[in-house]
């Protein structure tokens, strides 16, 4: 047994149900540990006899970089010339030199996206984006070993959990190579109602999909580490029983095809530790989650195999929707905690990009595979929950600033780490400049210039702007940021099945137009968001760790005007002082203050579901997966109609009511303490309450969350519960 109490399998007990637990079933099986040594960020790593340049490694990777690369710094260095002529074409000034070197920053940032899309371009006209012996179509592989597919799992909707799972299960048991498949379902719940609803979904899942006998389910007591510490603690537990695992997130659907085929390109390349294949987004019903899913599916892929023509086999990790070697994950994955306090300090939040660059450093290559469908994922339903999310992704990202200089990583994975950090640190540097073009601007207008200071100088200190070459650079950012979205529509009219999945040329040239339109209004409110969330990172709060919301709720009006209500004052206050220096930069600023000063309505009319479905009922933001969706995703669907969005049951209730859900939580239960272990008061106070509850509803008001997780875990609990009248 490990620290956490997973008990050893010992099929069902006499007297359960046989109708609630199915024949050859087990809660988990029996235990495979597998070390995971934590090794410090600034120890030489251990290649293990590998070396430093995998064999996977992609032919003249060196020069895919140097143009990629080099192609985004050449245009930032003629991009820079440029703005220098705008603003220090007379004479140089602070102001000018500041916003010199921000825009060099910022085109930086945008130019590597274009070459990098240029990169993506050519691979997916040339046919890219697999390698590792993968093929798209024809017969599948056959397999040689066992895979675990881990659902770590957090306070969410056990029946929408368990419908994607049970899509997949069965999309995998079409390909007739079920048998080379585990799956695991860890819990890290906290909430005692909804971890009793994950035992009740779990045992309906295996009645369901004939799994009983591979279809595991653990709960940890305490959280430790999160989701990171979650794998870790199955990695030491069962580990050495897979050669792989797949990773899921809550959200995820994976095809049975793509896993088998994922898999397959594992077994034949021993050198390679991770495969990530690219999610498409789905099911989106608000006007937000269709905009999000409409531009993964078209921009994304460019942009994916634009990423994996020049990482090769340095790429990324997601933490979801990929094949993992268990050994490497073991050998190298296992996380420190960060030196100090929080929010820099303690747990590591965003963990998948540093065990990618920790599995590289020890000599494992890390691919992606763009070019592979059948992997997909959902989108937060508005603006406020992507918010939500994004906080602790920034928290998480920003804390990389603590791993990157660790020894012996791999050059691009610190460059990963410094684009992570950079998307949201790019947001307070385009904020400080429109603040300091706006600063500029009424300088020109109220501030009357010296034409002498004290030394004799020929000409005076005049801070000038030049209007026409503004307009050349404007229009040449614009050109670099949307480059990308005209090259994905070129390569959507050359791909027939996608062409049509998206409503047709017309159609999908419409939905382009209508996403970049949204999306520009959203863009100042979401850089508004990422920069009070890295000023609250600086300021010292951490974002805790809370469940992410995943179905669509109402509009909530009020909420989204407290939330967004400054948002809204800065737009007004931006427009006010563009309007009083000229007519032209009011309009010039106008696609800036208009977004803020309607973010209250953006929020709400992005976050509707009746207006996401009026898009779709004029055929705009289509993708294929809606319009002809594959089986996997069809099940998906019927699964979660019938299973998700049901009220959970207060769970001392559900135990009561149902004598065969209280047996299969009794046999999961952890073993009892032993003498010597740690002391829970919560778990004292619970049962000192219980033993004085005059009935079973006083115990059910009395008990808090961590008093009643504690009691339901403990089998003196269930049985003082089990006598109360």
């Amino acid at each position: 047994m490990d620290a956490v109490g997973e008990v050893p399998p010992s099929g069902p007990p006499a007297g359960a149900p046989s109708t609630l637990l199915p024949q050859g079933w087990a809660a988990l099986p029996p235990a495979a540990p597998l070390d995971m040594p934590v090794h410090a960020l600034a120890d030489e790593p251990d290649l293990h006899g590998r070396g430093r340049v995998p064999v996977s490694q992609w032919k003249l990777i060196h020069l895919r970089r140097l143009l990629v690369i080099g192609g985004a710094v050449v245009m930032t260095g003629l991009a820079g010339y440029e703005m220098d002529l705008v603003f220090n074409a007379v004479q140089r000034s602070v102001a000018g030199m500041v916003m010199l070197v921000l825009f060099v920053v910022l085109f930086l940032w945008i130019g590597l996206a274009f070459t990098s899309a240029i990169a993506g371009f050519w691979s997916m006209l040339n046919h890219g984006g697999l390698g590792l012996g993968i093929e798209r179509t024809g017969p599948l592989p056959r397999l040689s070993s066992r895979t675990a597919l881990l659902m770590p799992t957090y306070n969410e909707d056990p029946g929408r959990v368990m419908a994607g799972l049970r899509a997949t299960i069965d999309s995998l048991s079409a390909t007739l190579q079920e048998r080379a498949f585990d799956v695991f379902i860890l819990s890290d719940t906290t909430d005692p109602d909804v971890w009793v609803a994950e035992e009740a979904a779990y045992m309906a899942l295996c009645r369901a999909t004939g799994w009983g006998g591979r279809l595991f389910y653990r709960r940890r007591a305490v959280n430790t580490d999160r989701k990171a510490g979650n794998i870790a603690q199955w990695v030491r537990s069962y580990g050495a029983a897979y050669q792989q695992m797949i990773t899921l997130d809550a959200d995820s659907i994976m095809s049975g095809d793509v896993i088998v085929r994922l898999t397959a390109a594992m077994e034949r390349n021993p050198g390679v530790g991770l495969i990530q294949s690219l999610p498409v987004i789905v099911n989106g019903r608000t006007l937000f989650a269709r905009m999000q899913q409409f531009a993964g599916r078209v921009y994304g892929p460019l942009i994916a195999h634009g990423i994996a023509w020049w990482h090769g086999s340095e790429g990324n990790y997601w933490g979801h929707n990929a094949v993992i070697r268990t050994r490497a994950f073991a050998e190298q994955a296992a996380l420190p905690h960060l030196p100090g306090r929080k929010p820099f300090g303690g747990a590591i939040m965003s963990h998948d990009f540093v065990e990618a660059a920790l599995m590289r450093r020890g000599g494992w290559a890390i691919h992606m595979v763009p070019a592979l469908h059948g992997s997909y994922e959902e989108s937060p339903p508005s603006l406020t929950d992507i918010a939500i999310r994004d906080r602790r992704w920034c928290q998480g990202n920003l804390q990389h600033a603590k791993v990157i200089s660790a020894r012996g990583l791999h050059w691009i994975s610190r460059m990963h780490m410094l684009m992570g950090i950079g998307s949201y640190v790019t947001s307070p540097l385009w904020l400080v400049f429109l603040l300091v073009g706006i600063v500029v601007s009424l300088q020109n207008r109220f501030y009357k210039p010296e034409y002498f200071g004290d030394t004799k100088l020929l000409y005076p200190h005049w801070p000038h702007v030049d209007p026409v070459q503004a307009e050349y650079m404007f229009l040449g950012t614009m050109f670099v940021l949307l480059a990308p979205k005209l090259l994905a529509y070129v390569l959507l009219l050359l791909d027939g099945p996608l062409r049509r999945g998206c409503g047709g040329a017309i159609a999908a040239a419409a939905s382009i137009v209508a996403e970049t339109l949204v999306g520009g209004l959203l863009a100042p409110i979401a850089m508004m968001i990422q920069t009070g969330g890295v000023l609250s990172i600086l300021m010292g709060r951490d974002s805790g760790w809370n469940a992410q919301r995943r179905d669509a709720g109402g509009l909530q009006i009020m909420a989204n005007v407290r939330l967004y209500m400054l948002h809204t004052i800065l737009g007004l206050a931006l427009a006010a002082a563009a309007w009083s220096v000229s007519l032209p930069l009011f309009l010039w600023m106008l696609p800036v203050t208009l977004g803020l000063v309607c973010a209250i309505p953006l929020a709400v009319l992005t976050g509707s579901v009746a207006v996401g479905q009026a898009f779709r009922r004029v055929r705009l933001l289509l993708i294929p997966e809606e319009t002809a969706p594959p089986s996997v995703l069809n099940e998906a669907v019927t699964y979660m109609d019938q299973m998700a969005g049901h009220p959970v049951q207060e769970a001392i209730a559900a135990l009561r009511a149902r004598a065969g859900l209280l047996r299969v939580h009794e046999i999961m239960l952890p073993p009892p303490r032993r003498k010597g272990d740690p002391i829970n008061p919560a778990l004292l106070v619970g049962l000192l309450k219980l033993r004085e509850a005059p009935d079973v509803e006083t115990a059910v008001r009395e008990l808090n969350r961590a008093e009643k997780s504690a009691v339901l875990g403990n089998a003196e609990g269930l049985r003082l519960i089990a006598q109360l009248p």
